[in-house]
C-alpha cells in the first residue's frame, strides 16, 4: 500500500486506462449480462450505501426488496411467494439445495440434475456434501425426463430442471419433472436464472414456474435480462417455511434471525432491479424480449445462409452453431460439446448482428 495517497486526477487516469482495456460491449456476444438500464443505474446510486444484511437499519430499502419478491412471485404465478435477493444464480442454487437437504433430513442425500446444469450445482454439491446424479439430455439438449425416475432412490432430496439453459437456451420439460416430483414427494428446484426474465414476456412459452404444483423453488437473475446493475439475483420458494428452515441467530443485528447465505447484502442493485420492472412494466419488458428474439432469429437465419447450421432450436435468446472461424474483435463462447454460442442480449442491437454476420461471412467464405 502507498505511504502517501495519490492525487485524484492521477488515480482516475489510471482507472480509466484499465477500464479501456475491457472489451467493448458492442463486440461481446457471449455474456448473459448486459449494459444496465439507465433507471437501474440511477436507483443504484441512490441506494449505494444501503445494507440489506441489517434490514432494521434500512426499512425503506428492505420494503423494496420485499416488493421485488412480490413482483417476481406474481410474474411466476405465485403472488404469495417468499424469497430474498441474492448475489445471483450461484447463490440461489446453493440455497435451494441447502433447503432441500435440510427438509429431507437424510444422512446421505443425493440430487438429480440435467447434464446441462450450470456449474454452480457442482459447487453446491461440494459445499453441502450431496451426491450429484446427472440425467442425460435428449436430441434437443433438454433434460430427458424419462430417465429421471431410474435415478431416484430413498436418498434423493431434490430434482433440478433448467428454464433457459446457459449453453443452448432451451427449457427442460419442467411439467414432466413436476409430475415426477409430486409422485415421489421430492423437492423440485427450477434454475431460471436466465429464462426467468425472458419466458414470462413471450407470447407462448413452455411452462416452468409455480403454476406447476410440483415446483418448490425458482432462481432468477434480474441482472441478466432484467437489465439491473450487478449483483441482483432472487430465490423464490413456494412455502415460507422452506426459507425459515435455514434461519440462524443473529443477536447483534437489528433482526434476531436471518436465512440468507451472505451477511452484508447490497441494496443498490436490488432497488435497481425493481426500478427496471416498475419503469418498463410487462409491456416494456415484452418489447425488450421480442427485440432480442427477433435478433436471435435473424442471427440463426444469417448463419445458416452461410452454411453454418444451428446446433438446436432455442426457446430463449441463446443461439448455438456448428464450429466456424470467428474473426477479432468479436467475442463468442463455446459449449462443452464444441458448439459456437451467442447470446443476443439487449445491448446486441440489430446493427451489431448485421456487422457480425458480414464479418463471419467474409471470414468463412
Amino acid at each position: 500500500m502507498r505511504e502517501k495517497g495519490q492525487p485524484e486526477d492521477l488515480l482516475f487516469s489510471f482507472l480509466q486506462e484499465k477500464r479501456r482495456q475491457d472489451i467493448n460491449h458492442n463486440y461481446i456476444l457471449s455474456s448473459m449480462c448486459t449494459v444496465p438500464h439507465p433507471v437501474a443505474v440511477r436507483a443504484h446510486v441512490l441506494f449505494m450505501e444501503t445494507n440489506l444484511g441489517d434490514p432494521g437499519l434500512f426499512p425503506g430499502t428492505s420494503s423494496l426488496e420485499a416488493l421485488l419478491v412480490e413482483r417476481i412471485g406474481s410474474l411466476f404465478h405465485l403472488p404469495g411467494a417468499c424469497g430474498y435477493a441474492t448475489s445471483g444464480g450461484t447463490e440461489s442454487n446453493i440455497q435451494a439445495l441447502r433447503i432441500a437437504k435440510c427438509l429431507s433430513r437424510l444422512s446421505r442425500p443425493n440430487v438429480i440434475v440435467p447434464e446441462s446444469a450450470h456449474f454452480s450445482f457442482q459447487k453446491a454439491c461440494d459445499i453441502l456434501g450431496l451426491e450429484m446424479r446427472t440425467a442425460p439430455l435428449d436430441s434437443g439438449y433438454r433434460m430427458d425426463a424419462g430417465e429421471v425416475p431410474s435415478l431416484i432412490d430413498q436418498n434423493t432430496c431434490a430434482i433440478v430442471g433448467v428454464a433457459g439453459t446457459t449453453e443452448y437456451g432451451v427449457v427442460d420439460p419442467i411439467g414432466a419433472l413436476s409430475d415426477i416430483a409430486l409422485d415421489h414427494d421430492i423437492f423440485l428446484h427450477v434454475d431460471a436464472a436466465f429464462g426467468g426474465m425472458v419466458l414470462p414476456f413471450m407470447e407462448a412459452c413452455p411452462s416452468f414456474d409455480f403454476s406447476l404444483p410440483g415446483v418448490s423453488s425458482i432462481a432468477v437473475d434480474p441482472h441478466k435480462m432484467g437489465m439491473s446493475t450487478i449483483p441482483a439475483g432472487v430465490i423464490l420458494v413456494r412455502d415460507r417455511e422452506f426459507l425459515s428452515s435455514l434461519s440462524v441467530d443473529t443477536p447483534y443485528l437489528s433482526v434476531k434471525q436471518e436465512f440468507t447465505l451472505s451477511g452484508t447484502r447490497p441494496g443498490g442493485s436490488v432497488v435497481g432491479a425493481l426500478a427496471v420492472l416498475e419503469y418498463l412494466g410487462r409491456e416494456g419488458m415484452a418489447d425488450i424480449v421480442a427485440g432480442c428474439m427477433k435478433n436471435t432469429w435473424r442471427l440463426i437465419d444469417g448463419m445458416e445462409a452461410f452454411g453454418i447450421s444451428r446446433a438446436t432450436t432455442p426457446d430463449v435468446n441463446v443461439a448455438t452453431f456448428e464450429p466456424a472461424r470467428v474473426p477479432p474483435p468479436w467475442r463468442v463462447s463455446w459449449t462443452r460439446k464444441g458448439h459456437m454460442r451467442i447470446v443476443c442480449m439487449p445491448h446486441v442491437h440489430a446493427s451489431i448482428i448485421e456487422t457480425f454476420l458480414k464479418d463471419i461471412g467474409d471470414s468463412n467464405a
